[in-house]
């Protein structure tokens, strides 16, 4: 099989590094064949703090992922995350010199560029800007503007900014780990492209991906992504709380939580009682679920409220804003028992537990289907878009090209092309080709840096 068929994502979590190799089948959905996980020793809270340990971990999940599948793996779509991620709404306007001339693709390329500029705190850089909705002359609510008159170009821009050391030291593992980086890629957007309809974005849709290390959350609406926020709390400080609670070492407070923990203390009787090994030789100590329980539910309560306050801060209370489909949670504290209840009880809103299977083939088996893989799932799936990409790219710009050709505008030099063809797909895919062209200048920043 060749090398461009195949897809590879890797997921660098806090507990855990997940290499992911897929393909795409001949019913068009994504097929797993190999899968490789290592334990994350240099990350904290999705922040590269150890590079020897991380490359170390990156490099067995790649070898066992090559191993499961027997092929070798040479480039990878990475994910970012990490408490430095922020996100932000800004609006920006361009006047058009010429407003008898219809807006093209070249008109939003400036009114991007013109966001990209913003000035942001010192070491931050601005890693994503999604066009939202655009305002023409003042006439609101416009998708698509391209082919309109209008002398004043308005739109509402998604901005999502990071830490440039944080993406940097990312991008030096994965090349010190001997791969190439062919794609960064935000967590959440990962997680929601494996676990999301497309119905449930249109209608509005928050979804928060509970990891060891952080909580991501990314809200759609009509299609659209409104915000995203990475909340510096996950499954790792639960582990801790029952860890300093209990008085018992991590290895048993993490097994505790996995196999007895609950987020609703209500339902552990009293006389429900698991019995841990001591140390050396120590008695072995009596914990009670209803005090395990209580514990966990402290904290599971406390990361709910921070993700509250996001969704009430996007503005989930104001009718039009309304997200109609609810909460989606994903990610290892999904498993928690009893959290999808205690989510519905505090928001209010409708939950479910998002497993990544809307896009993967039948024949999947559980593992992969579980919670825990939904961001290295929608990583393989992004490579996938990229390769299939490829070749669509040419010929929609030979389409357009031909088409401008006929509405009788001068020939474009060959260098003009290029941008011309570049432009549209710009346009034609947003979200992706802004991020690859923000790609494009950070792994010319990372080559140079060596």
């Amino acid at each position: 099989m060749e090398q461009n068929d195949i897809a590879v994502g890797l997921d660098i979590g806090t507990t855990k590094i997940v290499a992911m190799i897929g393909r795409k089948n001949d019913y068009g959905k994504m097929e797993i064949i190999g899968i490789g996980k290592a334990k994350s020793l240099g990350v904290h809270r999705g922040v590269v703090n150890n590079i020897t340990q991380t490359i170390q971990s990156i490099q067995q999940a790649i070898q066992e992922a090559e191993a499961d599948s027997g092929m070798k793996i040479k480039d990878v779509v990475v994910g970012i995350a990490g408490q430095h991620i922020r996100s932000l709404q800004h609006s920006d306007y361009i006047t058009r010199p010429n407003p008898d001339e219809v807006i093209d693709a070249s008109d939003i390329e400036t009114l991007c560029n013109q966001v990209h500029k913003l000035v942001m705190l010192p070491g931050e850089e601005i890693i994503h800007v999604l066009p939202q909705e655009f305002k023409v002359d003042g006439q609101a609510e416009i998708k698509e503007p391209i082919g309109m008159y209008g002398g004043r170009l308005e739109a509402n821009f998604h901005v999502v900014v990071g830490q440039v050391s944080s993406i940097r030291n990312v991008g030096r593992c994965v090349k010190s780990a001997g791969l190439e980086l062919s794609a960064v890629t935000l967590e959440p957007l990962a997680s929601a492209n494996a676990v999301l309809s497309q119905e449930e974005k249109e209608a509005g849709v928050a979804l928060v991906d509970i990891g060891g290390g952080t909580t991501d959350l990314a809200i759609f609406k009509d299609g659209i992504i409104r915000h995203t926020a990475v909340i510096p709390f996950g499954g790792g400080v639960i582990t801790e709380d029952i860890k300093e609670g209990c008085s018992i070492i991590e290895k048993q407070a993490e097994l505790l939580k996995v196999k007895f923990g609950s987020a609703w203390p209500g339902e552990n009787k009293d006389n429900e009682i698991v019995s841990i090994p001591g140390l050396r030789g120590r008695e072995p100590k009596e914990i009670t679920l209803k005090n395990l329980s209580k514990i966990i539910h402290a904290r599971v309560v406390e990361i709910i409220d921070q993700v509250y306050l996001e969704i009430k801060n996007y503005g989930h209370e104001e009718q039009k804003k309304k997200l109609i489909a609810g909460i989606v949670l994903t990610g290892g504290g999904a498993q928690l028992k009893h959290i999808k209840q205690l989510v519905e009880y505090i928001t209010g809103m409708d939950t479910r537990i998002g497993y990544p299977n809307e896009h993967l083939a039948g024949d999947s088996d559980s593992e992969t289907t579980s919670p825990v893989y939904a961001t290295a799932v929608g990583l393989v799936l992004n490579s996938l878009e990229i390769n299939l990409k490829s070749p669509a790219k040419e010929e929609e710009a030979a389409a357009t090209e031909e088409i401008r050709q006929e509405s009788e505008t001068p020939a474009a030099t060959p260098s003009e092309e290029e941008y011309q063809r570049e432009e549209q797909t710009t346009i034609s895919q947003p979200r992706k080709t802004i991020f690859e062209k923000w790609f494009e200048k950070f792994k010319d920043f990372l080559d140079n840096a060596e």
